[in-house]
């Protein structure tokens, strides 16, 4: 008998009539696998209903959500494999514990989010939008610009989007500064950086890019002690997740402390219209989607994909439980 494939959310569709899709289908009989396209698998119950009695669940959105209730009340399930590198809407510890296979796709979306993170860098230090606004409205704004040459940048993560950003930092001509939660080995080094302590890079850097993975380790991971240490000239870039930043503390820092952040991920997503963080001229805000490239969701949920094929196979790959 062929194993039950859901993808209970599809929405916005990114799965439906793609090459992916019939990859999936391919892989066991057409009416073993269902793909949901409309909203609602951001609601538990809902979720649980999709979810069913599957075996296998390609997740494809961070909103759908697999906790302790869902997971235990789908008794079937034993392979979850998601689109993207995220994994804080599983909850791993049940996953482990039920014998339930969590696979991601390490590597998919960096060179895309890499170059987003430079363009937010650029977008700030230039004053892009403040500036296309301006002459847009009849202004002729002629204010100091911020150079990258000879600036730092600091990295703190240096996986794959990491090691990307600090690749096409360098012919800026900035000094690379890295901060990891592991040991470096080696790695910055490689990569024509240094690696420090996190307070000597937070204190130094004229701009601080995150490339963590949002965990119970990381959530608030700079809170207003680590942003206290900041240059006030200096602006934060955030790429990865909203959580990782103290929401509190970094309203406090853009009010008085820093000069200003590029954001492409929120607490709260999307973001409310009437969030304080639009109403500070000294941010650049992009709406979640660094990483949204034909080329990346093409290779992502290819991947997606190959991670069931594989654990179908008994060979699971790119396995985080």
């Amino acid at each position: 008998m062929s194993p039950k494939i859901v993808v209970p959310d599809d929405f916005p569709n990114v799965l439906t009539g793609t090459a992916a899709e019939r990859q999936l289908r391919a892989l066991t009989e057409p009416a073993d696998v269902t793909v949901f396209t409309d909203r609602g698998a951001d609601q538990e119950a809902e979720l649980i209903r999709r979810v069913g009695d599957a075996e296998i669940v390609l997740c494809l959105r961070a909103y759908a959500r697999f906790s302790e209730r869902v997971l235990t009340s789908c008794p079937r399930l034993r392979m979850i494999s998601i689109w993207g590198t995220g994994t804080n809407n599983i909850d791993l510890d049940v996953c482990r514990a039920r014998g339930v296979t969590v696979a991601n796709t390490p590597g998919a979306n960096a060179n895309a989010v890499a170059e987003h993170t430079m363009a937010l860098i650029l977008a700030i230090a230039r004053q892009i939008p403040a500036m296309d606004r301006a002459v847009r409205a009849g202004e002729w704004p002629r204010g100091f610009l911020v150079q990258l040459e000879g600036k730092t940048l600091g990295l703190i993560g240096f996986g794959a989007i990491g090691r990307r950003v600090a690749a096409l930092a360098a012919p800026f001509g900035m000094r690379i500064l890295i901060s990891t939660m592991r040991a470096d080995n080696g790695r910055a080094a490689t990569a024509g950086a240094t690696h420090v302590p996190l307070e000597a890079l937070l204190a130094e850097a004229d701009f601080v890019s995150l490339h963590l993975r949002l965990t119970p380790e990381t959530e608030g991971f700079l809170g207003e002690s680590r942003l206290a240490l900041m240059k006030p000239t200096a602006f934060l870039i955030n790429t990865a997740r909203g959580a990782l930043v103290d929401r509190s503390a970094l309203m406090g820092a853009l009010r008085g402390g820093l000069a200003g952040a590029a954001l492409d991920v929120f607490h709260e997503e999307p973001i409310a219209s009437g969030d304080p963080l639009l109403a500070l001229p000294n941010v650049v805000l992009t709406p979640h989607n660094a990483g949204m490239t034909p080329e990346v969701i093409d290779a992502g949920l290819r991947l997606a994909v190959d991670n069931v094929t594989a654990y179908l196979r008994g060979a699971p790959q790119n396995t985080v439980v």
